[in-house]
């Protein structure tokens, strides 16, 4: 059964879609605010808008990974020049604190200390580092900015500085220095650290995209370099290989390592190999998306993983603003010991995603049930759009759903603008499949 939130988006919701549906879709969105993204003046985004009551979550902070995901739903949307902003601004931001990148290359026993690796959430108004301990191991993140910038350059929209392709440079130094295809992360999450197939693949993604764009004609490939080390394609190669054998291994799963904290069949998070990374082999693609939807999906949204404790039943009685927003990654058995199986909360940043892959997969097989599939995807992702009467008002696209006195409701980071950059990828591939068939 479809849930669909807020009323009156009932007449527009349909089995069946013709563009200009879509495009009235669209209209209706903007025009109550569902898809403003507010940005700073440099063109980073915060996580989330907040008020005085959700200030609390931090979520204020620019995450890198976070703006990635909402940049590429502009490139998505058409809005190119908001896309080349954020990242030149995030290449700023890696070039003013590249000696953290430095410092691990040239001693790599140094990254055993995740403050001392390079920041992955920072003040975006300053670009400057924020001084409170948190999980910066996030190679995704890392991955994710490597992919998207390389990307932009490669088809035109910017050409990188020599001082430009000198940081690059240090991204796949750095991966190799750290072993990336085999060292523990705290991922997409920023929870326990593991080997996770999550962050392994977006980091081969950004080494890949990095290749590509090495072997354009004008790119100063004699600049990838670092201590007169070259970046070569055949070392981007090497490391490449690296994480697809780690890939071999591990998938379908996301990570195999006995440790039971770690151990984890299923996570959303592998859906990003598919979409928007495209790492994943077609028959490796549809498995990893199966075992997502059959034993995580839900019915307000799809779970992280199984066990996952945050924003678990009643969240805000049990935890203190400060509580809810500490870092669980070296002692998540404190917040899991308040979770039952079966209430994790429902997110809503993966059903635009699945979307956007059966999407894909219909432009290329012209399959019905493709894009019926893909339909389904995108009516649910409307339908956690918050309905008239919510705390944070209606239109808004919330982080996830959890249970707060037996009733599925929104969590504090409502809205949150990953969710909005996904529902705009799943528009407009939906808004693609109806212009091409």
């Amino acid at each position: 059964m479809l849930i669909i939130h807020n009323e009156a988006l009932l007449d527009l919701i349909k089995a069946n879609y013709s563009f200009s549906d879509i495009q009235n879709l669209f209209t209706v969105l903007l025009e109550k605010g569902a898809l403003t993204f507010p940005r700073l003046d440099n063109g980073l985004f915060p996580a989330a808008v907040l008020d005085e009551e959700t200030e609390y979550t931090g979520y204020a902070n620019v995450w890198v990974r976070d703006n990635i995901n909402v940049a590429y739903a502009h490139y998505v949307w058409g809005k190119t020049d908001i896309a080349v902003q954020n990242v030149q601004t995030l290449m700023h931001y890696f070039s003013k604190h590249r000696s953290r990148f430095e410092a691990i290359i040239d001693q790599p026993s140094l990254a055993e200390t995740v403050m001392n690796r390079p920041h992955i959430r920072f003040d975006g108004e300053t670009l400057e580092e924020n001084p409170e301990d948190w999980p910066h191991d996030q190679n995704d993140a890392l991955g994710y900015f490597l992919w998207f910038y390389c990307l932009l350059a490669r088809d035109g929209y910017m050409k990188p500085s020599e001082s430009d392709v000198q940081t690059l440079a240090l991204f796949p130094l750095y991966f190799r220095a750290i072993a990336y295809w085999q060292d523990e992360d705290s991922g997409h999450w920023e929870e326990t650290r593991k080997v996770a197939a999550s962050s392994i693949g977006t980091v081969v993604a950004g080494l890949k995209a990095l290749k590509q764009l090495n072997l354009n004609t004008d790119f100063v490939a004699h600049c990838c370099q670092y201590n007169g080390e070259v970046v070569t394609p055949r070392l981007l190669d090497e490391l490449i290989q690296q994480g697809n054998r780690a890939l071999n291994r591990i998938l379908p799963a996301e990570c195999i390592q006995t440790d039971p904290k770690k151990q984890r069949a299923y996570d959303g998070a592998l859906l990003f190999l598919i979409y928007p990374l495209n790492v994943l082999s077609e028959t490796m693609a549809t498995q990893v998306r199966d075992r997502v939807l059959n034993h995580l999906k839900g019915k307000y949204g799809i779970k992280r993983y199984l066990g996952d404790s945050f924003w678990f039943p009643n969240y805000k009685q049990v935890l203190s603003q400060e509580q809810r927003t500490a870092d669980f990654s070296n002692n998540i058995e404190k917040r899991d010991a308040f979770l039952e199986p079966g209430q994790e909360a429902q997110w809503c940043i993966f059903d635009p995603i699945v979307s956007a892959i059966f999407g894909q997969n219909y432009q290329q097989t012209n399959r019905q049930f493709d894009l019926d599939r893909q339909i389904h995807y995108l009516n649910r992702s409307l339908g956690q759009i918050t309905r008239h009467n919510s705390e944070f008002g209606p239109y808004q696209c919330p982080e996830l759903y959890y249970l707060q006195d037996d009733q599925y409701v929104p969590s504090d980071a409502t809205p949150l603008l990953w969710t909005q950059a996904n529902l705009v990828i799943a528009l407009k591939l939906m808004e693609q499949n109806l212009i091409i068939y």
